[in-house]
């Protein structure tokens, strides 16, 4: 992604960091990606935009990394949503706070992790313009654990 599509509006959509979705498949074992293209897709199993993984039923252990536009609340509902059927889902989310959405879902989440510096997206250069965190939503957990995450 270059600099005029990551300081601009024109793409929602920022691809996971390999390094970072490594370490966490090695503590999560990811069984599906909610939220992919077929080129960055992160687990076998995955739902592109027409498949729409909003429609779809989550199993296993999600993987998601949505786009961040406004539709971001929408992912991070049905998130929180999937997990109170006992999925559990890790969120790559911008982390933003004072947002709606962060205190609506991601404040009903098992766990927060907050990433230290900031993250580069996809071959960029730069570091993103925004902080980002590790949201995780577990079915049947209802105590919220917050902790910073070290890459």
């Amino acid at each position: 992604m270059n600099n005029d599509l990551m300081f601009s509006s024109k793409d929602m959509t920022w691809e996971t960091p390999q390094k970072l979705y490594d370490k966490l498949s090695e503590e999560f074992n990811f069984t599906l990606d909610v939220c992919a293209l077929p080129e960055t897709a992160k687990c076998e199993e995955y739902y592109t935009p027409e498949i729409d993984g909003l429609k779809q039923e989550w199993k296993g252990i999600c993987w998601m990394n949505p786009p961040y536009g406004k539709e971001i609340s929408v992912w991070l509902k049905k998130a929180y949503e999937e997990s109170l059927k006992g999925v559990t889902i890790v969120c790559l989310i911008p982390s933003r706070t004072d947002t709606r959405y962060w205190h609506d879902y991601c404040m009903k989440a098992s766990e927060i992790r907050f990433i230290k510096g900031r993250l580069k997206f996809g071959d960029s250069i730069n570091s993103a313009p925004f902080p980002s965190a590790i949201v995780i939503f577990k079915g049947n957990i209802d105590k919220l654990n917050v902790n910073t995450y070290i890459q």
